[in-house]
């Protein structure tokens, strides 16, 4: 292992990911107007819709099977699926998911990069998030064909483990993953790279898309119709009796 190692898998992912934290923080303090996804839709309507849909499905998709998958220990699940199983699971759903990724932000790429008027209302930002999200899907499909080289699991078990490490501030992380393909490594990297951009760009946008599943919780609202307090045509114009 060398200092290259070192510092991309034991120190680059807790500076990326304390930026991730400390930095959506004060953005969502300090500019919470900019909290929005700068959606082109207004300039042109055309390839939004589809490229949207399939990138969303799929990166939603991706984010839930990597997140549970990196995170849970294996103790958890080894009772009833092995890890080889396992590890086909996650080839076959993770290659349909990342393919519907990258076909919609191909399109989506494609659509900003080509109308004059969507790109020249576009932050440089804007460009390089797809730009970043289109080569990690890349890496992604293409650790598909390198993971089929070792069905028994045991690479899968090494990234996962060094994931559980990282979260949970354990030493030895880095030495985990030295042998394992430079493909599984850049896309790491270019994973926390993307956490580190995350809170700059539009990206920010996600955490209210989180944040909607507090309706799910929220005590309901009385709303009351002005129409009940408001004397009905009817009775404004009957007459009334005059009292004794």
């Amino acid at each position: 292992m060398n200092a290259l190692d070192t510092f991309l898998f034991g120190v680059y992912p807790y500076i990326c990911l304390s930026i991730f934290l400390l930095g959506s923080l004060i953005r969502f303090d300090r500019d919470q107007y900019t909290w929005k996804s700068d959606s082109s839709q207004l300039l042109r309507a055309g390839q939004l819709k589809l490229g949207s849909n399939l990138f969303h499905i799929g990166v939603l998709f991706l984010f839930g099977g990597h997140f549970f998958g990196m995170l849970t220990p294996h103790f958890v699940y080894q009772g009833f699926i092995d890890a080889g199983t396992k590890q086909v699971l996650a080839m076959t759903a993770g290659g349909i998911a990342g393919l519907l990724a990258f076909a919609g932000v191909t399109i989506l790429l494609h659509r900003r990069l080509s109308d004059p008027r969507i790109r020249n209302n576009s932050k440089p930002s804007d460009i390089a998030v797809l730009v970043l999200l289109w080569i990690q899907l890349v890496l992604g499909l293409a650790s598909v064909p390198i993971s089929a080289q070792h069905l028994d699991g045991s690479v899968m078990l090494l990234l996962a483990e060094w994931a559980q490490r990282i979260v949970t501030f354990r030493s030895g992380a880095s030495e985990l993953i030295t042998g394992v393909s430079w493909v599984f490594k850049a896309h790491i990297v270019l994973g926390m790279t993307i956490f580190l951009v995350f809170p700059f760009t539009r990206l920010a946008h996600v955490w209210s898309g989180f944040g909607t599943v507090a309706y799910l919780v929220r005590p309901y609202q009385v709303v009351r119709s002005r129409r009940l307090n408001v004397p009905s045509k009817e009775a404004a114009t009957a007459p009334t009796k005059s009292g004794a």
